[in-house]
């Protein structure tokens, strides 16, 4: 039997809601409170539900699910070619029904409320790199105009502070080296916030099997094999290892017409955060290859002697991404080719 059809424009106090059945009649075309969604879904028999991808739609997708409909995300690119009429939220809702339809429509996986916890500990972690970046160019910037030239590095730098402010011939004035202070006191904060943010993942590493079976593959730790894991799970919404790749935009955009095949650059589009550190360990891996005669290793090398550096480490991250995909998809294990 065919499902009645359901669509949700997500916000956060009014939901405009769009049904149809299986021969296209509107069922409902209105907008509801918050408070009325669930109550409204849970007296509907089982029906598709779609949404756009946003904030708050691996919740209701959840919720929704447990009431026993089919919930379905969708990234907002493929609504917008069939909204008809001006934007508003009953036209996005008849959009978004039109859409879930569709056979060229690709899916968000529903992620757990497990797999948010561990995105969440990621940026809340990435934030606070940042904050501390941000930090340490303002303190090597107001010692400079001081007089004050920092070492480079971080660590450096935060070995040089001590000595600053203990230093009571460099003409420092008191205001000046009290709020150095301060600003010494709150880096060594953040410090201590990203260290117990990293104990946390190698928490999650010793528990989960799957991230241990993948932080074998060169250039793959703690933080980029539980970033993996809490994104994609097992990549069964990826048929192949390539499709998880040109997910990460790691693969050449493609221009094709007339018969004629022509590759470019890879975007900036995908997972940015999963990418950089993909991208991140390949350079690692690449750089400590020194004397290694394994197969992976020989073929680093030639890459890197045609292509050059930086190729080579994109390259290096479309194939780890493709092994992981591998790896997860397939459960087996990794095994270095000699």
């Amino acid at each position: 039997m065919s499902l009645s059809i359901y669509s949700i424009d997500l916000a956060k106090h009014s939901f405009s809601i769009h049904g149809e059945d299986t021969n296209g009649n509107t069922l409902i075309h209105k907008t509801i409170s918050r408070a009325k969604v669930l109550t409204f879904f849970a007296n509907l028999p089982p029906a598709i539900v779609g949404m756009e991808a946003c904030g708050s739609s691996h919740y209701w997708a959840r919720e929704l699910t447990k009431l026993g409909h089919t919930a379905k995300i969708m990234a907002s690119k493929y609504v917008a070619p069939f909204r008809t009429g001006a934007k508003n939220d009953l036209n996005d809702a008849v959009a978004i029904c039109v859409a879930v339809t569709r056979p060229s429509t690709r899916f968000v996986k529903i992620k757990s409320a497990e797999q948010q916890s561990i995105l969440m500990l990621h940026r809340a972690r990435d934030n606070w790199v940042h904050e501390r970046t941000a930090l340490l160019n303002q303190i090597r910037a107001v010692m400079a105009e001081f007089g004050i030239i920092a070492p480079k590095g971080r660590h450096a730098l935060q070995a040089n502070i001590g000595h600053v402010l203990e230093d009571a011939e460099n003409q420092l004035p008191d205001l000046a080296r009290a709020i150095l202070a301060d600003c010494y006191d709150h880096l060594l904060s953040i410090n201590q916030r990203i260290a117990d943010q990293e104990r946390c993942f190698d928490m999650l590493v010793n528990h989960s099997n799957n991230a241990q079976k993948i932080m074998k593959v060169a250039g793959v730790g703690p933080i980029t094999a539980t970033v993996v894991i809490a994104s994609i799970g097992k990549g069964e919404q990826f048929d192949k290892g390539r499709d998880f790749a040109a997910w990460l935009e790691l693969v050449p955009t493609q221009y094709s017409t007339g018969g004629k095949p022509r590759l470019g650059r890879i975007t900036k589009k995908g997972d940015k955060y999963l990418r950089t550190l993909l991208v991140h360990g390949a350079r690692a891996a690449i750089t400590n290859i020194g004397n290694k005669t394994d197969r992976l290793s020989l073929w680093c090398k030639g890459l890197v002697e045609r292509r050059g550096l930086k190729r080579a480490i994109v390259a290096l991250a479309a194939k780890n991404a493709r092994i992981i995909w591998s790896l997860l998809r397939n459960d087996t294990e990794y095994q270095v080719a000699v």
